[in-house]
Formats: C-alpha cells, structure tokens, sequence
C-alpha cells in the first residue's frame, strides 16, 4: 500500500512517512510514572496530536495504565455556559474512549450527568478512576480553544481531584494545546490572559515539542526513497531543513508538493531546485497552516514585536511573556548568538507578504510599461514606472496597513508584487536592530538590490548610513548596481511632490546606486 507525506490532521502509520512520534517528548513516561500533571505546548501543526495518540497507546498496551488522548474542543461553542460545555465535552469523550480503549478499561454508565454544572468532569473522572482496574492516564487536546468560565471551571475540577489520584482520579493528566497555562484567553474573543497558572498550579512541567533536527528531515525524506526509488540528492534534503528550521508541516509540505505534483517521474532525483520551486509555490498558495501566521499579524501583542523586527528596529519595552509568547507560537525563536529572529526563512518570507495583500487589493490598474518588447525587465522603466505611481497613489496606499513603521515598505513590495507576478521572485532580509530592509527582486536574468531606509523624527538623513549598507548588501548578490530608498517620515518633512528626487551616487567601490527620496 503506498503511503504519503501528511500536512492535515494525525500522522498514521500506514499511509502516512512519520518518524516516531515521541521521540521529540523524552521526558513525558517519567513525568507520568510519577504521577504528574503537566502541559504539553507547541505550535499548530507541529505533530503534538499524533505524538499523544501514539503515547497513549504505548502506555495502554504496556498493560499498567489505561491511557487515552480526548479533546475539549466541542466546548468551545459554549464558553459562556460551563454546564453546556462539560455535557458536550463529556459526551464526545465517552464516544472517543469507547473506540480507543477496550472494553474492561471503558468508564461506568453515565453518572455524571445528575451532577451539578461545574462538578461534571472531576465527577466522571472519579467514577472512571474508581472502577477502572489500572491507573488512568488522560491527555486532555486542544485546552486552549476554550475560555472564560468554561476554562477556569475545568482547569479548578481538575485540580480539585489531583489530591485524589491514583485510586479516586486520574494518575497523570497532561494538558495539550499551543500555549502555556499563563497564555490561555479569559476575555471573550480578546487579548486578556491568565497570566498565571493558578488555576492549574498543580502541573509540574510545562514541555514543548520540538521540531525536527537535520538528521531526521533526512530519515523521513528516505523512507520515500525506499518505497519508491526516488532519491533526494543531499543537497535536497540541506536545502529543505535550511528552509523550514525542522518544523514539521513545512517539511512534509514540501515534500509533498515536489513527489506528487512536480516530479511524478520516479526515476528523476529530487535536487534543491525542486525545493526552492516548492517553496515559492506554498508561500504563493498560502495554505492553511501559512494562512493562521497570517492571523495572528492582527493581533497587537504580535504586532508589537513583528512590526520592529519588519523596519529593523530595536524592540523596546516588550514584556518577557509577550516574547514568549510568539517562540511558542513557532513563529520566532532566539537565535544561538542572542536576539529574536523569525522562526524560519519560509516564515520570513510569508509574515511580510501578508501584510502586502491589502494595500494590493488597493492598488490602481498598472500597465507594465517595465517590460521590454521582448519580456525582459528594463530597470530604468521600472522606476520611472514606480515613481509615477507613487506620485499619484503612495500618501493614500500608505493608511492602507496597519503596520504604520513599515507602510512605506509594505506598499513598495505591493508594487513589486505586480512586477514579480509576471514570473519573478521577490526576497527579503530583515532583523532587529539592523535598522533597515532588503529586498532582492529577480526576473528572468535581472538581479536588483533594493535597500529601504526610513528618516524619522529625531534621526540624522540615514542616506551615508544605507549606501554602505547596500553596499554590503550588493556585494553578497555580487551585484554592481542597486537601489536606496530614502523614505522621510518626519513630521516636517517636505510635501511629497517636492522630495520626491532620484540621484546616482558612484561609490568607491565603483557601484552605481540610485537614491531614491520619496
């Protein structure tokens, strides 16, 4: 039977390339036989759910627990009414348990329903613990869905009944979701947190499930070559951890994308072309999994951190949990040699292009008047056709984000979108403190560096400061040429109509960089 890469839902063995599912987890089996309470974090997508099946299952077929992983998600369509919520939880549970446990470890007829709301769950915990002939072991998927009361009032039953484990409660719960107990939602749809564990300050450990390490990109990525024949040449397989740091739905994302819908052929070896061809095509796509990072820009204690790192600048008074916060996430991590960056050169890509989809939508109807007769990029046109554009749209495009640091940069990029659309690549670096962004647009054989600057109030003109940047920044693409963008956002700054100006600075270097002042 063949099996596939899987970027929906849990890996299962038989039709699914996994590696084993636990091996991320080390700590947990002690964690259990000593009967802790804990929670289990990590980004979505990132194989915790079929980590927790396959743990469970373990632990039951040693014969000394009875193990099994329920959701509460049900729960989150009644998080004002707690009494609603633990009936829907509980009815989806004892179904869940009757499919995945035998029948001798299955919990009693349905007592707790008599119970009063709010003392439902620690009721059916009890009665299941009491009669069942081994020590439960309950991983309790997707904690963080619900909020509110209904939130608060599970995780109290359950700290309720810890003083009662192993023969009147569970032996181990573990707590299974994308965030530590302090960041679950209490305020409805809002930003307010519990910003403590109280409620569950029983849990001895909060562990997060890591991505996967270059060794084992290259273990799944052969078991592919051993069903098929079809080889991933190392470089293939470099080139796919570098791009995605391990994180598992991005490795089987790419994957998938290059066996099954560009090289059918068996025979032909996968190579780090294919990957990068991949690459662009899931950013361009936008899956589902890319599509939730793009929610999250919303929200304001991510902003406040990603708007920064987007223009360069230092982060400021950030609280520690807020940093935190977006590691957990998977969306940035520390990097070895300090400082916060993103998570992984996909994301870097994907976080900028996102807040490009607005302005975007908003821009006018633009000819491509940079195209030669003969399809090729002629630069000059290009920013002859960029300031003429700016001179009509760019002060209006520019309340279009609400990334007003960067509005500047993401509406440039929204033009070069509609220049890279006809066949080109657009990439970016970027990072704290660096004080500016890069851009690399690439059409057909026309390479262009473009850095962007921005003048703020109570800075000196960055322009001496971004020639040598850029400088740096060409000789790495091995470029002669490139381009400043000089944007002036002081409050006095001149109207747009009279600094808007391009100048040729030759450096000693003998580069030619255009300096644009918009």
């Amino acid at each position: 039977m063949s099996r596939w890469f899987n970027i929906a839902g849990p890996c299962t063995d038989d039709i699914n390339y996994m590696l084993s599912p636990t091996t991320r987890l080390p700590d947990l089996e002690e964690l259990i036989q000593q009967r802790s309470y804990f929670v289990v974090h990590a980004p979505r997508q990132t194989g915790k759910t079929t980590a927790m099946l396959a743990l469970a299952q373990q632990l039951t077929a040693t014969g000394s627990y009875a193990a099994v992983m329920v959701s509460v998600e049900v729960g989150s369509a009644f998080n004002h009414d707690p009494g609603a919520a633990e009936l829907a939880i509980l009815g989806t549970w004892y179904n869940t348990i009757s499919i995945r446990l035998p029948q001798e470890l299955q919990p009693p007829v349905k007592q707790w329903q008599q119970e009063e709301p709010g003392q439902r769950i620690r009721a059916f915990l009890q009665g299941w613990a009491k009669a069942s002939p081994r020590p439960l072991v309950v991983f309790i998927d997707e904690i963080d869905s619900l909020q509110d009361e209904t939130l608060i009032s599970i995780l109290r039953q359950l700290r309720d009944g810890f003083p009662n484990r192993p023969e009147n409660f569970p032996s181990s719960v573990g707590l299974i979701g994308l965030r530590d107990v302090r960041d679950y939602k209490v305020a409805s749809g809002g930003s307010d947190r519990l910003n403590t564990s109280s409620p569950f300050n029983i849990k001895v450990s909060s562990i997060t499930l890591r991505n996967f390490n270059a060794a084992e990109v290259v273990e799944l990525y052969q078991q592919q070559t051993e069903e098929t024949g079809q080889i991933f040449t190392p470089e293939a397989t470099a080139t796919a951890f570098d791009l995605t740091q391990g994180q598992p739905w991005l490795v089987n994302a790419l994957a998938k994308e290059v066996v099954e819908k560009m090289v059918k052929d068996r025979s032909t070896a996968i190579t780090a072309e294919h990957i990068l061809q991949a690459k662009e095509i899931l950013i361009a796509r936008q899956d589902t999994h890319l599509d939730s990072l793009a929610e999250r820009l919303r929200e304001p204690r991510i902003k406040a951190i990603i708007e920064p790192m987007l223009a360069g600048l230092e982060l400021g008074d950030i609280p520690n949990d807020d940093i935190q916060f977006v590691i957990d996430l998977g969306l940035c991590k520390m990097h070895p040699q300090g400082g916060l960056t993103i998570a992984n050169p996909i994301y870097r890509e994907v976080l900028p292009r996102v807040l490009t989809v607005t302005p975007m939508a908003s821009l006018p109807r633009i000819a491509p008047t940079w195209l030669t007769p003969e399809g090729e990029l002629n630069i000059d046109a290009l920013l002859a056709a960029f300031l003429k554009f700016w001179r009509q749209h760019g002060e209006p495009l520019l309340g279009s984000t609400g990334y007003h640091e960067i509005a500047p940069h993401i509406v440039l990029m929204a033009f070069l979108h509609r220049v890279v659309n006809g066949g080109g690549i657009l990439e970016r670096e970027y990072a704290i403190g660096s004080d500016r962004m890069d851009l690399c647009l690439r059409y057909k054989d026309v390479t262009l560096g473009i850095e962007l600057k921005v003048w703020r109030e109570k800075k000196r003109d960055p322009q001496a400061e971004g020639i040598e940047q850029l400088e740096s920044y060409l000789g790495r693409l091995g470029l002669d040429f490139g381009w400043l963008f000089v944007f002036d956002r002081r409050k006095n700054a001149l109207p747009m109509e009279e600094r808007l100006s391009t100048q040729v600075v030759v450096t000693e270097n003998q580069r030619r960089i255009t300096v644009i002042r918009a």
